[in-house]
């Protein structure tokens, strides 16, 4: 990242923390602790799943190890630093990690929006267009995808901190956060923020409106081909390979829609409510993501429990 030379850039910011928590920082942490164990246990187990077992080496699968992996990088991101602030109290952060930290946040956070756009397209396939399922997502199709969703990631975000490095912080130095997010950095700025603010939204719209757009197209394609399957069997098998990814949709969009909303019409000062609802569209998909997927499709727990379970020794 090229960031340009500010004078009144400060060399260390403070992460607040959960304002009018403080006291109750050690409990907090528990279940944030927890979370960040089953994201990086359950993760784990899928990508060394999808890596090992060669019937998994289908794009279904290709596109949830991608998500997986992006789980990780957000989980890595942000919880050690948390956890930090919750046991410790280490609220300072350099500049330079800070700005890190903002990158990888939004870029990755971009980058899982496009991963579940992917998994749409490839349900939509599968479903609507079965017979060349094959000759559509081919590997390198896969590919090509993959590399879109990490360029458009990168490509709309790494903005982010070039914008918040040019502007002066004569105020405050404290963010009200756990983490380095873009408008609470550049809310502490005393200088014009238009052009920051406009970027932001302009992003947000774009990910979230768009995003849910195709997907909810995808998704009405999706019902209206299952609606005109002969049989209540065929309905029921299309609709359960659509259930996990439906229930991860949810657990993505709906803490980063209210956490936007609060972020761009709450009120001026953070609450605790805001600040614990922007760690949850955080810490909610990594940590669930593994788990819905998991229970609902039945490869992967067909392959977890032959990991899993007793190894059968060879007589001879």
């Amino acid at each position: 990242m090229i960031l340009s030379n500010n004078s009144h850039f400060p060399h260390t910011f403070f992460l607040a923390g959960i304002p009018g928590l403080t006291a109750a920082h050690i409990w907090i942490s528990l279940p944030f602790c927890f979370m960040f164990f089953l994201a990086m246990t359950g993760n784990c187990v899928l990508l060394f799943l999808i890596r090992t077992e060669r019937s998994l080496h289908h794009p279904m699968f290709f596109f949830l190890a991608m998500l997986s992996f992006v789980d990780l990088v957000l989980s890595l991101s942000t919880l050690p630093k948390m956890l930090a602030i919750f046991w410790f109290g280490a609220t300072a952060i350099s500049s330079h990690s800070c700005l890190s930290q903002m990158f990888f946040i939004h870029a990755f956070s971009a980058m899982e929006s496009g991963v579940l756009v992917a998994m749409a397209m490839d349900r939509f396939v599968a479903i609507c267009n079965p017979l060349h399922y094959a000759t559509i997502l081919t590997p390198f199709v896969v590919a090509k995808i993959g590399g879109l969703v990490v360029l458009r990631g990168v490509g709309l975000t790494i903005s982010f901190p070039t914008l918040a490095r040019r502007l002066p912080y004569c105020g405050s130095h404290t963010i009200a956060y756990t983490y380095c997010e873009h408008m609470a950095v550049v809310k502490l700025a005393c200088g014009a923020t238009t052009v920051d603010n406009l970027y932001a939204f302009a992003v947000a719209i774009f990910l979230g409106v768009g995003d849910v757009a195709f997907i909810a197209y995808s998704y009405g394609q999706i019902v209206r081909t299952v609606i005109n399957f002969p049989s209540p069997e065929a309905r029921a098998k299309a609709g359960s390979t659509c259930t996990a990814h439906v229930c991860v949709i949810f657990f993505f969009y709906g803490p980063g829609f209210l956490s936007v909303v609060m972020q761009r019409f709450g009120p001026p000062t953070a609450s605790a409510a805001k600040v614990i609802l922007a760690n949850l569209y955080l810490l909610f998909p990594p940590a669930l993501d593994p788990i819905v997927y998991g229970v609902k499709t039945k490869q992967i727990r067909d392959q977890l429990f032959k990991m899993l379970g007793p190894k059968q020794i060879d007589p001879t």
